[in-house]
């Protein structure tokens, strides 16, 4: 069954790696190690001015995550007015944002999907079906026979796609 307590001490873990702690991922270390980081981030400001950078993030989970990340250091992320939901601005320094709160985001983005992935997986062979793999690939004839094997199309879904999942800073 899953554990989110377990998830999230590997978040905590993570966000004390991208900290520079060596103590392991307790409650109390992830405070410490978030501290470090919004003193990290003051001490880049006394020497670099703000800038504003824009990510786009089609995920919602990466989005959400990305948000509450920005969020627990003290920055506002927003979105102006007339932008795709996907975008997120932020205003900090440069260094910040490339050395520190944009590797810890895919640090913990790539978690954070491992982890749904295997729970979907679960759910899925519990109550639908065991096989959870995808779909085959099979080489057939790309001319349809003129008997009822013909091929209809399905409507189109609205799914982000793999390349924009963790998405980048624009």
């Amino acid at each position: 069954m899953f554990v989110e307590g377990t998830l999230v001490e590997k978040l905590r873990k993570l966000e004390a790696l991208h900290a520079g702690t060596k103590i392991d991922g307790e409650r109390e270390a992830a405070k410490r190690a978030a501290d470090r980081i919004r003193a990290r981030l003051e001490e880049l400001r006394s020497r670099e001015t703000d800038i504003e950078y824009l990510y786009r993030i089609d995920d919602r989970w990466n989005r959400k995550l990305f948000i509450a990340l920005c969020r627990r250091y003290g920055l506002r992320p927003y979105r102006e007015r007339g932008r795709r939901f996907s975008t997120i601005q932020v205003r900090a320094p440069e260094t910040f944002l490339k050395r520190t709160l944009w590797p810890e985001f895919l640090a913990l983005s790539k978690e954070l999907e491992t982890e749904l992935d295997e729970l979907a997986d679960r759910v899925i062979r519990e109550a639908i079906h065991d096989d959870v793999t995808d779909a085959t690939e099979e080489n057939a004839p790309k001319a349809l026979n003129a008997g009822s094997d013909q091929a209809v199309s399905a409507p189109p879904v609205s799914v982000e796609d793999d390349e924009s999942k963790a998405g980048s800073p624009t």
